[in-house]
Parts: C-alpha cells; sequence; structure tokens
C-alpha cells in the first residue's frame, strides 16, 4: 500500500445498527456508546418492524446523538443497514451489530487505517465474545476455497494471547463491525439486498475488493459479540438462509472450473451431509428449508463477476 495523507479533521461518523424484537440488547450496546471518546459520531437506529418498545427505551435512555428509523417491513441485514445508510450524514458509516458491546477508542483506531493508505475501503476490529472475553471470534479472514464455498475468521475460538495483533488487509470484512468509507458507497454500491441474511457481508467484501479498495483488520479496535442472538443459535431460519445465500454467494462469485467443482462437492458432499443430519432426529422444518433454498436458487439468475484480487501484502503480513 501507498503511504496516504493522514485525516487532519475530524470527520463525523455514522454508526447504524439494526433492531429487531430486541429492544434490551439494542439498549446494552447504546448504553457502551456513552463511554466512546471519539468526539463526532451519530447513531441511528432502524428498526425492522419490530412492534416492540424500542422507541420508548431509547428515549428513556437518554443516549446521545440516536435517531430511530422504522421501517413498516423487516428488511434484514442488508436492506436494513442500507435504510440507514440513506438516513445518514457521516463520511464513514459504521455498521454494528446490535448485540455488541463498545470499547472506548474504538472509533479512532479504527480510523487510522484509513489515513495511513489510501485506497484502504473498509477497517474492522479485533471481535472477542462478549461471554468469553477472552476468546477470539474474528481477527481478519482466510482466504475464500473456490472449490468448497468455505471461509473461517482467523483465530476463532483461540485464547487472544496477542497473537493476532498485526495490523494489516485481509479478505472478507466482518459484519458485526465494519467501518466503510463514503468513497466504497459510491464505487462499490451498498450491501445487496438480495441476501436478506447471511454472506451479505462476503458479497460486499468481493465487490468493494473488485472496486479496488482493501479490507483492513485493525487489533488495536476492539469489540464484544453476543453471536446469535438475533435468530437464536439454530433455526429453520437460519438453515435456509444459510443455505440459500453459500448457493447465491458462489454463483455470483465464482466461476468456471471452480464453480462447477463446488457444485459437484456441494450436491454430492455437502448437500446430502446436511439432508442425513435433519433426517435422523427428524426435523422436516429444516428439510423443508433446505428444499426452498435450493428452489429459490432455480428459480433466480445471476452473472458471475470477475475473481476477486487478493489483499496487498502490507509489513510482510501476507
Amino acid at each position: 500500500m501507498a503511504e496516504g495523507k493522514r485525516i487532519t479533521t475530524t470527520p463525523l461518523i455514522s454508526l447504524v445498527t439494526i433492531n429487531y424484537k430486541q429492544a434490551q440488547v439494542t439498549c446494552d450496546m447504546l448504553e457502551s456508546t456513552k463511554t466512546l471518546t471519539y468526539p463526532r459520531f451519530e447513531v441511528i437506529v432502524v428498526d425492522n418492524d419490530s412492534k416492540d418498545d424500542i422507541a420508548e427505551r431509547i428515549q428513556q435512555g437518554n443516549y446521545p446523538n440516536v435517531r430511530l428509523v422504522v421501517s413498516p417491513d423487516n428488511l434484514g441485514f442488508s436492506g436494513g443497514n442500507n435504510l440507514g445508510i440513506q438516513h445518514a450524514k457521516g463520511d464513514f458509516y459504521f455498521l454494528l451489530n446490535n448485540d455488541t458491546i463498545v470499547t472506548p477508542n474504538l472509533l479512532e483506531q479504527l480510523l487510522i487505517p484509513f489515513s495511513q493508505y489510501p485506497d484502504v475501503g473498509v477497517v474492522c476490529p479485533k471481535i472477542r465474545f462478549h461471554d468469553q472475553p477472552t476468546i477470539i471470534q474474528y481477527a481478519g479472514y482466510h482466504p475464500l476455497n473456490p472449490y468448497t464455498g468455505r471461509t473461517w475468521a482467523i483465530g476463532l475460538m483461540e485464547p487472544d494471547k496477542g497473537q493476532y495483533n498485526q495490523p494489516g488487509p485481509t479478505w472478507f470484512a466482518h459484519g458485526a463491525a465494519m467501518l466503510v468509507s463514503r468513497e466504497v458507497l459510491k464505487k462499490a454500491g451498498s450491501l445487496d439486498d438480495s441476501f436478506f441474511l447471511y454472506y451479505e457481508e462476503l458479497d460486499w467484501s468481493a465487490r468493494i475488493r473488485r472496486a479496488g479498495f482493501q479490507i483492513y483488520y485493525q487489533p488495536d479496535a476492539l469489540i464484544y459479540h453476543r453471536e446469535s442472538m438475533s435468530v437464536g443459535k439454530a433455526n429453520a431460519m437460519k438453515v435456509y438462509y444459510h443455505t440459500r445465500n453459500r448457493l447465491w454467494f458462489m454463483r455470483r462469485n465464482v466461476a468456471g472450473f471452480p464453480l462447477l467443482i463446488f457444485y459437484l462437492y456441494y450436491f454430492c458432499l455437502a448437500l446430502p451431509k446436511a439432508l442425513i443430519q435433519y433426517t435422523l432426529p427428524w426435523q422436516p422444518t429444516y428439510l423443508k428449508a433446505v428444499k426452498d433454498a435450493i428452489t429459490w436458487n432455480l428459480t433466480h439468475t445471476t452473472k458471475a463477476l470477475a475473481p476477486m484480487p487478493m489483499p496487498v501484502a502490507v509489513a510482510g503480513k501476507y
């Protein structure tokens, strides 16, 4: 990466989060934003047709700079964030899960890579589990395996002993927390609404890198994440969107021989394994979710994009 000019002003950061029937969880996150030391930020809470008491809780909580945007429909993760971005005034958009807890110097640390490297478009913090605060959830992403459609977070489930304290570019952003520049939206667009839930940040990351930006991991920024609070650890909706969007992501981002190998792997190995997993304990709602996910892909067409570029090496990290 080429050295860039440091940010000399204090840009406005728009923090966008989504509430879906989790008013208390959302307010726990908002409470943690009171500790943020960065002087210029606004908070936009998008309520995805929750019909809960989030408005009253926000009013009673005396949260600084918070605006509530109510959607009459559940727009999912993609659509909810896109709606929040439409109402944002910031120079940067910080998309943050409502089931997170922030740390005081988070925003200052996330801004640093933007001032150092002109081609950085997204910066993600180190993420640890809220209930296991010394255990890592995210310290960057491994590259996608184009034959299996799998990737996984670096450091996942490892105790944090400082082994991933080197900042640098990474393959994918993490949907729980990503600071995105306004320039990214101008050149790469926003999240794709077709995903609704899951894989949307991977697809967006691929488009962002195709547009010439780097995705950067900043370990000096830290959040804590209560994973899977919005949809639960396992349910039919999660099975449906994981199945549907894994196929959809691969069809949009992989082409040629690797995509053919993926189809063979998925339909000959991964899918039969899932069907057995849901058949033996007899979980018909999960089986229906898989069927509906496959049917959706059979009835929706897309054009595969160019191969994803590799992250640029920095200080020997890659």
